[in-house]
């Protein structure tokens, strides 16, 4: 099985919720599609949502919430 890559498209921080008192878009183990949004990332006090890009199962977080990340990391891997 192949390791598919969640990339982020930008630098800023990232977080794995919509609001600090809501569930994870996603969780560790959880199933995606490519239109499934992952998480947002904040760059200046925007907010841009992240979609998964790819399909697969058992999507694992290599980044935690409200981590700084830069453009091209490695967010989340998805088995394929």
């Amino acid at each position: 099985m192949s390791k598919l890559e969640i990339r982020s498209p930008l630098p800023g921080t990232f977080y794995r919720t919509s609001s600090p008192d809501a569930a994870p878009f996603k969780a560790d183990g959880d199933a995606v599609s490519e239109s499934d949004v992952v998480g947002v990332i904040e760059v200046m006090k925007t907010f841009h949502e992240i979609t998964a890009g790819v399909s697969g199962k058992n999507i694992v977080f290599l980044c935690d919430n409200e981590e700084p990340v830069m453009a091209g990391q490695v967010i989340a891997e998805v088995e394929g």
